[in-house]
Protein backbone atom coordinates (compact mmCIF):
# COMPACT_ATOMS: atom_id res chain seq x y z
CA UNK A 1 0.00 0.00 0.00
CA UNK A 2 1.51 3.54 -1.22
CA UNK A 3 1.21 6.41 1.53
CA UNK A 4 -0.99 9.34 0.50
CA UNK A 5 0.10 13.20 0.24
CA UNK A 6 -1.94 13.26 3.37
CA UNK A 7 -0.37 10.22 5.55
CA UNK A 8 3.00 11.85 4.26
CA UNK A 9 2.32 15.00 5.91
CA UNK A 10 0.82 13.26 8.96
CA UNK A 11 3.86 10.86 9.63
CA UNK A 12 6.76 14.14 9.25
CA UNK A 13 8.99 13.82 12.42
CA UNK A 14 8.25 10.18 12.83
CA UNK A 15 8.35 7.67 10.66
CA UNK A 16 8.92 10.03 7.62
CA UNK A 17 11.64 13.17 7.55
CA UNK A 18 11.99 15.19 4.56
CA UNK A 19 14.55 18.88 5.13
CA UNK A 20 13.54 21.20 3.89
CA UNK A 21 9.85 20.12 3.61
CA UNK A 22 7.52 22.51 1.81
CA UNK A 23 3.81 21.77 1.24
CA UNK A 24 4.17 23.53 -2.19
CA UNK A 25 5.97 19.72 -3.29
CA UNK A 26 3.23 17.63 -1.17
CA UNK A 27 1.59 15.58 -4.24
CA UNK A 28 -1.46 13.29 -3.99
CA UNK A 29 0.59 10.34 -2.67
CA UNK A 30 4.29 11.35 -3.23
CA UNK A 31 6.54 14.33 -2.34
CA UNK A 32 8.78 16.37 -5.19
CA UNK A 33 12.20 16.32 -4.26
CA UNK A 34 14.73 18.68 -5.92
CA UNK A 35 18.30 18.77 -8.08
CA UNK A 36 21.23 20.38 -5.79
CA UNK A 37 23.69 22.61 -8.07
CA UNK A 38 26.29 20.24 -8.27
CA UNK A 39 26.75 16.79 -10.60
CA UNK A 40 29.74 13.94 -10.59
CA UNK A 41 30.70 12.67 -13.98
CA UNK A 42 33.23 9.47 -14.09
CA UNK A 43 36.41 10.61 -15.77
CA UNK A 44 37.54 6.78 -16.78
CA UNK A 45 36.48 5.79 -20.39
CA UNK A 46 36.24 2.03 -18.75
CA UNK A 47 34.46 2.04 -15.31
CA UNK A 48 36.23 -1.06 -13.05
CA UNK A 49 33.89 -2.82 -10.90
CA UNK A 50 36.75 -3.50 -8.60
CA UNK A 51 38.44 -0.32 -8.33
CA UNK A 52 37.03 3.09 -7.40
CA UNK A 53 36.74 5.05 -10.42
CA UNK A 54 38.08 8.94 -10.69
CA UNK A 55 35.09 11.30 -10.92
CA UNK A 56 35.04 15.33 -11.87
CA UNK A 57 32.65 17.69 -10.19
CA UNK A 58 30.70 19.79 -12.35
CA UNK A 59 28.49 23.09 -11.16
CA UNK A 60 25.77 23.77 -12.83
CA UNK A 61 24.77 27.72 -13.16
CA UNK A 62 21.90 29.76 -12.14
CA UNK A 63 21.36 29.63 -16.18
CA UNK A 64 21.49 26.28 -16.68
CA UNK A 65 23.21 23.27 -17.67
CA UNK A 66 23.56 21.16 -21.25
CA UNK A 67 23.06 17.26 -20.50
CA UNK A 68 24.72 15.42 -23.16
CA UNK A 69 23.64 11.70 -24.41
CA UNK A 70 26.03 8.90 -23.53
CA UNK A 71 27.16 10.49 -20.67
CA UNK A 72 25.90 9.41 -17.13
CA UNK A 73 25.74 12.12 -14.89
CA UNK A 74 25.51 11.47 -10.79
CA UNK A 75 23.41 14.14 -8.71
CA UNK A 76 22.00 14.44 -5.56
CA UNK A 77 18.45 15.91 -4.32
CA UNK A 78 18.96 19.01 -2.07
CA UNK A 79 16.45 17.71 0.28
CA UNK A 80 17.90 15.23 3.36
CA UNK A 81 15.61 12.07 4.45
CA UNK A 82 14.87 9.45 7.01
CA UNK A 83 11.99 6.60 6.04
CA UNK A 84 11.26 4.59 9.31
CA UNK A 85 9.22 1.75 8.94
CA UNK A 86 7.99 2.04 5.38
CA UNK A 87 10.19 1.70 2.38
CA UNK A 88 11.12 4.40 0.58
CA UNK A 89 10.99 5.21 -3.15
CA UNK A 90 12.21 7.69 -6.23
CA UNK A 91 10.76 7.67 -9.46
CA UNK A 92 11.25 10.16 -12.23
CA UNK A 93 8.43 13.17 -12.91
CA UNK A 94 6.44 12.71 -15.71
CA UNK A 95 7.46 16.05 -16.85
CA UNK A 96 11.03 15.40 -16.77
CA UNK A 97 10.92 12.05 -18.22
CA UNK A 98 8.80 13.41 -21.14
CA UNK A 99 12.34 15.61 -21.78
CA UNK A 100 14.23 12.33 -22.68
CA UNK A 101 15.93 12.53 -18.74
CA UNK A 102 15.98 9.34 -16.62
CA UNK A 103 16.81 10.12 -13.07
CA UNK A 104 17.44 6.58 -12.26
CA UNK A 105 18.84 3.47 -13.64
CA UNK A 106 18.16 0.93 -11.89
CA UNK A 107 17.84 2.46 -7.94
CA UNK A 108 15.26 4.18 -7.40
CA UNK A 109 13.94 1.18 -4.51
CA UNK A 110 14.93 2.36 -0.87
CA UNK A 111 15.38 0.73 1.73
CA UNK A 112 13.96 0.75 5.41
CA UNK A 113 15.84 2.88 7.60
CA UNK A 114 17.67 4.75 5.20
CA UNK A 115 19.14 8.54 6.06
CA UNK A 116 20.32 10.45 3.82
CA UNK A 117 21.13 12.40 0.77
CA UNK A 118 19.92 10.24 -2.56
CA UNK A 119 22.15 10.28 -5.37
CA UNK A 120 20.64 10.64 -9.12
CA UNK A 121 21.94 8.46 -12.04
CA UNK A 122 21.19 10.70 -14.58
CA UNK A 123 20.90 10.46 -18.36
CA UNK A 124 19.59 12.35 -21.26
CA UNK A 125 17.97 10.76 -24.36
CA UNK A 126 18.58 13.81 -26.61
CA UNK A 127 20.65 17.26 -25.31
CA UNK A 128 18.51 18.42 -22.72
CA UNK A 129 18.85 21.96 -20.21
CA UNK A 130 18.70 21.25 -16.35
CA UNK A 131 18.97 24.05 -13.84
CA UNK A 132 19.58 23.29 -9.97
CA UNK A 133 16.64 23.39 -7.71
CA UNK A 134 14.48 21.91 -10.36
CA UNK A 135 11.95 19.66 -8.78
CA UNK A 136 13.40 16.44 -10.65
CA UNK A 137 12.28 13.57 -8.74
CA UNK A 138 8.70 11.98 -6.21
CA UNK A 139 9.28 10.27 -3.19
CA UNK A 140 6.92 8.00 -2.05
CA UNK A 141 6.15 5.45 -0.01
CA UNK A 142 5.26 1.52 0.40
CA UNK A 143 3.66 0.10 3.63
CA UNK A 144 5.81 -3.08 4.85
CA UNK A 145 4.92 -6.35 6.30
CA UNK A 146 7.05 -8.63 8.76
CA UNK A 147 10.03 -8.22 11.20
CA UNK A 148 12.08 -5.14 10.17
CA UNK A 149 15.99 -4.71 10.28
CA UNK A 150 16.99 -1.12 9.33
CA UNK A 151 19.22 -0.02 6.48
CA UNK A 152 22.92 -0.02 7.90
CA UNK A 153 25.51 -0.44 5.14
CA UNK A 154 28.59 1.46 5.68
CA UNK A 155 28.47 2.35 1.70
CA UNK A 156 25.92 4.73 1.24
CA UNK A 157 24.01 5.09 5.08
CA UNK A 158 24.11 8.74 6.41
CA UNK A 159 25.73 10.05 3.53
CA UNK A 160 26.63 14.15 2.81
CA UNK A 161 27.38 14.17 -0.73
CA UNK A 162 26.88 12.59 -4.06
CA UNK A 163 28.01 8.72 -3.89
CA UNK A 164 29.65 6.86 -7.06
CA UNK A 165 29.52 3.29 -7.20
CA UNK A 166 30.91 1.66 -4.28
CA UNK A 167 30.65 -1.74 -5.49
CA UNK A 168 33.97 -2.33 -5.10
CA UNK A 169 34.39 -2.08 -1.07
CA UNK A 170 32.32 -5.67 -1.88
CA UNK A 171 34.66 -7.01 -4.72
CA UNK A 172 38.07 -6.01 -2.88
CA UNK A 173 39.88 -5.59 0.09
CA UNK A 174 42.74 -3.06 -0.30
CA UNK A 175 40.76 0.47 -0.49
CA UNK A 176 40.20 3.30 1.94
CA UNK A 177 37.33 2.59 4.04
CA UNK A 178 35.72 5.84 4.00
CA UNK A 179 35.15 6.70 0.27
CA UNK A 180 32.12 9.46 0.97
CA UNK A 181 33.22 12.97 -0.67
CA UNK A 182 32.74 15.68 1.12
CA UNK A 183 30.24 18.89 -0.02
CA UNK A 184 30.37 22.24 1.99
CA UNK A 185 27.28 23.68 3.40
CA UNK A 186 26.67 26.97 4.31
CA UNK A 187 28.55 28.21 6.81
CA UNK A 188 31.58 25.52 6.03
CA UNK A 189 31.78 27.09 2.54
CA UNK A 190 31.56 30.66 3.94
CA UNK A 191 34.32 29.87 6.48
CA UNK A 192 36.51 28.69 3.92
CA UNK A 193 35.86 32.26 1.72
CA UNK A 194 36.93 34.43 5.32
CA UNK A 195 40.34 32.24 5.94
CA UNK A 196 41.00 32.29 1.72
CA UNK A 197 41.00 28.43 1.39
CA UNK A 198 39.35 27.07 -1.75
CA UNK A 199 37.12 24.29 -1.31
CA UNK A 200 38.03 21.50 -3.91
CA UNK A 201 36.40 21.13 -7.29
CA UNK A 202 37.68 18.33 -8.00
CA UNK A 203 37.78 14.70 -6.27
CA UNK A 204 39.88 11.86 -7.74
CA UNK A 205 38.58 8.42 -6.17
Amino acid sequence: MILSGHEIKQQLGGNIVIEPFDDRNLNPNSYNLSLHDELLVYEEVVLDMRKSNRVDRVHIPPEGLVLTPNQLYLGRTIERTETHNLVPMIEGRSSIGRLGLFVHVTAGFGDVGFCGYWTLEMFAVQPVKIYPGVSICQLFFHQIAGDITEYSSEKYQHNHDIQPSMLYQELSTDQESDQQLHLEFGADRAGNERSGRRPAQRVAR
